[in-house]
C-alpha cells in the first residue's frame, strides 16, 4: 500500500497528471473562466495559484518537447487546479504535520536545489571547442590506428592454460577447446571477440595480442586480472575513427560530466562534515 501511495505522489510531482486534462480539453470546450487577478492562475478556496508556478511547470512541458499553444497552457491551469484541490485535501488530513511527508518535502527542496546549481554551472562553464577537439585528439592517440579481431580462451590456472597450449600446438582446434573457457559471453563462440582496438582490452591482453601474428596464437599463457588466457588473432584492419562532428556531443557530455564530479568534490573537500 505505501508503495502504491508513493508512486502516486511521484506521478502527481512529475506532473504527470497534466496529460489527462490535454486530452479532457479535446472532449469538452469548457465556458471561459473568469478573468484572474494579476500575477494569479486561479484561486481554489480563497487560495491563490501564483503564475510563477504556471509557468515553471509549463517551460517543464516544453523541455520535454511539447509545443506551446493554448490547449496546452488551459491543461497547466488545469493541472495545478487538480493539485491544489489534493493539496488542501491532503492538509485537511494532516499530512502537511507528519514527519516522514516533511522529509520528502525536504528531499524535493533539496532536489530542485541541486539541480539549480549543476545546471548552472554547467551554463556558466561552457566546454569550448577547443577543449573538445583536444579531447578527441587524446582518444584517437589511445584507440591507436588498427583494430584487432581476437579470439581468447580464459581459465583459472596457469597450468590449465599451458595445457591448451600443448594441445593447439599438436593441432586441436581453438574453437573446440575454447568451449572450456570460463568467460560465458564467448565460449560458444569459438572464444571470439569481435573488433576491438588494444585499448579495449586490460593491458598484459592488449600488450601480448599486438605482438602476435595474424593466425597465431600466444606460446605462453598470459595472466590478467580475470585470469589466464591463451590468445589467438585472426585479422588486423586499419581503425576507422568517427568524424569529430559525429562524436562532439558525446565528448561535450563527457567533459561536462567531468567538470561537475571535479567541482563537487572540491566542494566536499573545503566542506566542514563532523
Amino acid at each position: 500500500m505505501k508503495r502504491t501511495f508513493s508512486r502516486l505522489t511521484a506521478l502527481l510531482l512529475a506532473g504527470i497528471l497534466l496529460q489527462a486534462p490535454l486530452y479532457a480539453a479535446d472532449e469538452a470546450k469548457p465556458a471561459a473562466k473568469p478573468a484572474a487577478k494579476p500575477g494569479v492562475v486561479a484561486t481554489v478556496n480563497g487560495v491563490a495559484i501564483p503564475s510563477s508556478r504556471a509557468d515553471a511547470l509549463l517551460q517543464s512541458q516544453l523541455a520535454q518537447g511539447q509545443q506551446d499553444s493554448a490547449q496546452l497552457r488551459a491543461a497547466v491551469r488545469n493541472d495545478l487546479i487538480t493539485r491544489e484541490v489534493l493539496s488542501q485535501a491532503s492538509k485537511k488530513k494532516g499530512f502537511d504535520k507528519k514527519s516522514e511527508v516533511m522529509a520528502q518535502f525536504d528531499l524535493a527542496r533539496q532536489g530542485i536545489l541541486v539541480n539549480a546549481y549543476l545546471q548552472d554551472f554547467v551554463t556558466s562553464h561552457p566546454v569550448s571547442d577547443e577543449t573538445i577537439k583536444k579531447e578527441y585528439d587524446n582518444i584517437v592517440k589511445t584507440m591507436g590506428t588498427k583494430e584487432y579481431k581476437a579470439r581468447h580462451i580464459l581459465v583459472e590456472k596457469e597450468d590449465e592454460a599451458k595445457s591448451i597450449i600443448a594441445r593447439l600446438q599438436k593441432g586441436e582446434k581453438f574453437e573446440e577447446l575454447a568451449k572450456q573457457s570460463k568467460d560465458p559471453g564467448n565460449k560458444d563462440r569459438g572464444g571470439d571477440l569481435g573488433w576491438s582496438a588494444p585499448s579495449g582490452y586490460v593491458k598484459p591482453f592488449a600488450d601480448e595480442l599486438v605482438k602476435l601474428e595474424k593466425g597465431k596464437f600466444s606460446a605462453i599463457p598470459v595472466k590478467t586480472e580475470f585470469g589466464w588466457h591463451v590468445i589467438q588473432l585472426d585479422d588486423v584492419r586499419d581503425l576507422k575513427h568517427p568524424p569529430l562532428d559525429e562524436v562532439k556531443p558525446q565528448i561535450q557530455q563527457r567533459l561536462q560530466q567531468q567538470m561537475l564530479e571535479k567541482q563537487i568534490a572540491e566542494l566536499r573537500t573545503k566542506a566542514k562534515v563532523e
